[in-house]
């Protein structure tokens, strides 16, 4: 960029001097653009513009040609964000950058997500910043950790401030409401202490409140004020300073105010204060735990690996391999970094990435992921793909991506207070001007007594507490029924949700191979075929066999000695025990050695159709059994779709699992749409086509490969006993693994819903109504004035509405009981017997 009306950026898709001429055609129809210069040997595009230039439409009319500007994305943290309002001035500043063209900001986690053409960061970040909101250029995993460290000293400084807060505020509301309530008290204060002493003890702990802990308040709202933009914390400033100020007055200059309204209300500025305090330390708490899921990913990745350099075997950083390294990996290690296997045969765990519990063989030629477990084996690979490039680097950036995006979700308490606070600041000037000018003696202590009653009955306080309050009961209440909402917007959302999608493996299925089906054919008996086929299988480290073996000793039943054991590859194994031929394997071991299948070979099909694989056992020469290895379906899988369904939902499967085993399973089910064979970057453009037309859709899954989709759907649910990445990208946790819980957690959600719209209602409503008698609409009529002791007590009874209102949440019931038996197996898939 070499001047602030001149950009220069990357354009892609350029392959001749035709393609210039077409660029520089479709930036010189773009509006305010006077010249534009295109090099193709650089792929660049320069543009000198006017001063009403929006560079968004550049992005638009490139991609309308064809081709697409490379835009810059960048992360910045933001400070001093506390409400929707926040998010919607820093948008706007960020978006008046010349460059930029996208801005999107995300309130839970307090960054901002920027796309810009040729323009600096540190250009963007001093636009923030002089809208108050300082921002820091996120470039790299420290920069991450910097912003998690400082979330976690703010929540703990906001913990202490509210302490602090409390211990001071309880003297000043015993003292003053303490005495109203309790005659006996009252009449203790004003022998031992006097009324003067009573007031003056107030006047410091509630002086010591507000400058103190609720400095924050006046520090931030009243320059926000002054700026024409006041926001949540302008209106704790004012009203705090309001019942602070009148209160002062009536102690140090009672003469000023009118004959019976010199009272004093430092328990309202310092309960205020605490009580906002305490919404903002609930806040922050769970604002402190995002960016947990990419700690958790950065975790998988190998420290060090045994590398091949100049004919020695070294140990470097994983940092330090390149493309092209070989590599040597131990029995038990981590694989570095993404390769193809040159040497050694393994089973590798790769549950961590595609979710699927299975083992997968590893031999010549084939690949390995980084970021995945060897198992017993030792393997030689050469890597292909390191740094940024690994599977489980992308992996990370479309979490990093997913929650960063922007969530359709607003705070409808921020929404109202957008025209709710000016509107209140508005009616209180007007209601001091307007008594000022028109009316009685005195008129300005009527004045002051009018609006400051407009102030404090219009305090946030209840508003404040509507949302919070209403989402700390309910989740709490979903955390008995085994549902935990690790952020409280997941309540809006998925109430709001019309698709449930969800991963197959270890959320609809157990996670782990079970031998399903054993048909025993004519002359043999299921405990001794068992019992040889098992003796067999124990010779091998597959997880199928395991789960062979994993039958037998549940039955009782013990292996027999192995003669001789031979495995015969592409087909199976056989061996001779106790002077038996035992055959096991694929239905072409059968063939190969002359064993008919002929009377099992609707069995055989059956069982293709279900997602199985069919295995074989011939003892003597003779077919002895069908066998079939999988993962079962959760008892009370069926119960909750069908659940899911009676509620008008729609139910999606996404599964990286084959495409037979994924319809089999749906038939069976009954779910709507099936997805199979995907990574994760597939489940993430799955969950994307789900949300078209503005549909909300909630994913349940429980693996690392689930992370991207959980965080890309409006909502993530995960299963708790699954991963603890998925965990941590997950909105919603189901402790219990059972998928009852997400009909559960969507009844929860229902509730508190419609709990925080009557608090809402109640809050602004009951306070909106109050304003005008506050105002003093009733004093020509009636004679009668509002003071400010009863508009503090009205802002009082909306906060013991709302919290009272919000406690009964507390007796929610669950939809569907949770089953303490939720690893049983489907009875669908209990073993059968056929003669």
């Amino acid at each position: 960029m070499s001047s602030e009306n001149s950009f220069t950026f990357q354009v892609r898709e350029m392959t001749c001097a035709s393609c210039v001429g077409r660029v520089e055609k479709a930036l010189l129809a773009v509006p305010e653009v006077q010249e534009a210069n295109v090099n193709l040997a650089s792929e660049t595009a320069t543009i000198v513009v006017g001063s009403a230039f929006d560079m968004s439409l550049v992005a638009t009319a490139l991609d309308s040609a064809g081709y697409p500007a490379e835009l810059e994305t960048f992360r910045f943290s933001i400070e001093n964000m506390s409400c929707a309002s926040c998010v919607g001035r820093v948008e706007r500043a960020l978006a008046t950058v010349p460059g930029v063209v996208t801005a999107s900001v995300n309130l839970a986690q307090e960054e901002a997500t920027v796309q810009a053409l040729g323009v600096l960061p540190i250009t963007i970040g001093q636009a923030a910043a002089a809208a108050g909101y300082p921002a820091n250029l996120i470039v790299d995993q420290g920069s991450a950790d910097v912003t998690a460290e400082r979330k976690a000293a703010e929540s703990e400084h906001l913990k202490n401030m509210t302490l602090l807060a409390a211990v001071l505020t309880v003297p000043v509301f015993i003292l003053e409401m303490g005495s109203h309530i309790i005659p006996a008290l009252h009449d203790w204060i004003m022998n031992s202490l006097g009324m003067g002493v009573n007031w003056g003890i107030q006047f410091v702990l509630t002086t010591i409140v507000l400058a103190w802990p609720g400095r924050q308040f006046y520090l931030k709202g009243f320059p926000a004020l002054f700026k024409g933009a006041p926001d949540m914390n302008s209106l704790v400033a004012l009203g705090s300073s309001a019942a602070w100020g009148f209160s002062t007055v009536a102690l140090f200059a009672p003469t000023l105010l009118p004959y019976g309204t010199r009272v004093v209300y430092f328990e309202a500025a310092a309960v205020i204060v605490t009580l906002i305090l305490l919404g903002r330390f609930l806040e922050a708490r769970a604002k402190g735990r995002t960016g947990q899921a990419i700690r958790k990913l950065v975790g998988l990745r190998a420290k060090t690996a045994q590398v091949e350099r100049d004919g020695l075997l070294i140990e470097l950083p994983v940092d330090d391999i390149i493309a092209g390294d070989l590599i040597q990996v131990r029995p038990g290690e981590k694989i570095a970094v993404d390769g193809i296997v040159t040497k050694g045969v393994s089973y590798v765990d790769e549950s961590m990435i595609t979710g699927e519990p299975i083992p997968v063989e590893k031999s010549a030629g084939t690949e390995v992921v980084g970021g995945t477990v060897n198992g017993t084996g030792a393997l030689a690979f050469q890597a292909t793909k390191v740094g940024g490039d690994t599977m489980l680097a992308q992996i990370i950036r479309m979490v990093e991506e997913a929650q960063g995006a922007k969530l359709p979700i607003q705070d409808l308490v921020n929404r109202i207070t957008l025209w709710f606070v000016p509107a209140v600041i508005g009616v209180a000037f007007v209601t001091f001007l307007t008594w000022l000018l028109v009316g009685p003696d005195p008129a300005l202590s009527f004045a002051l007594v009018a609006s400051v009653a407009v102030l404090i009955i219009a305090c946030p306080c209840a508003m404040g507490l509507a949302t919070p309050t209403s989402i700390m009961v309910g989740t709490g209440r979903a955390a008995e029924l085994g549902v935990l909402f690790r952020r409280g917007d997941a309540l809006q959302t998925l109430n709001e949700v019309k698709t449930v999608a969800l991963d197959k493996t270890g959320t609809l299925t157990e996670g782990r191979p079970e031998l399903t089906d054993l048909t025993i054919t004519k002359g043999f008996e299921e405990a001794d075929v068992l019992r040889l086929v098992a003796s067999v299988e124990a010779m091998s480290e597959h997880p199928i066999a395991a789960a062979i073996v994993r039958r037998a000793e549940q039955g009782g039943l013990s292996l027999a000695t192995i003669d001789d054991f031979s495995s015969i590859t592409g087909y199976g194994v056989s061996a001779v025990i106790e002077g038996r031929k035992v055959l096991v394997g694929a239905d072409r071991l059968m063939v190969r050695e002359g064993i008919t299948l002929d009377a099992v070979d609707g069995i055989g099909k059956r069982l293709g159709q279900e997602g199985k694989t069919p295995l074989y056992a011939a003892v003597d020469g003779h077919l002895a059994a069908v066998i079939a290895v999988s993962d079962p379906i959760k008892s009370s899988t069926a119960e909750a779709i069908a659940a899911l369904h009676n509620l008008g939902l729609e139910v999606a499967m996404i599964t990286g699992d084959n495409k037979a085993t994924a319809h089999a399973i749906a038939a069976k089910l009954g779910i709507d749409t099936v997805v199979a064979e995907v990574l994760p970057e597939g489940k993430v453009a799955a969950i994307e086509k789900l949300q078209t037309g503005a549909r909300k859709v909630a994913f349940v899954g429980d693996g690392i490969n689930d992370a991207p989709a959980l965080a890309r759907a409006d909502t993530g649910v995960a299963i708790g006993t699954g991963t603890d990445v998925a965990i941590e990208a997950a909105d919603v946790v189901l402790m219990s693994g059972n998928l009852k819980g997400v009909v559960n957690a969507l009844h929860v959600s229902q509730r508190t819903m419609r709990n925080i719209r009557q608090n809402l209602f109640w809050a602004f409503g009951y306070n909106a109504l109050l304003i005008p008698v506050a105002a003093g609409v009733f004093y020509p009529v009636f004679g009668l004035m509002l003071s400010p002791a009863l508009a503090a007590g009205a802002m009082a009874l909306s906060s013991v509405f709302v919290l009272s209102n919000a406690l009964r949440l507390r007796w929610i019931t669950p939809t569907l009981a949770e089953s303490h038996s939720s690893t049983s197996a489907n009875p669908d898939l209990v073993s059968t017997a056929a003669e």
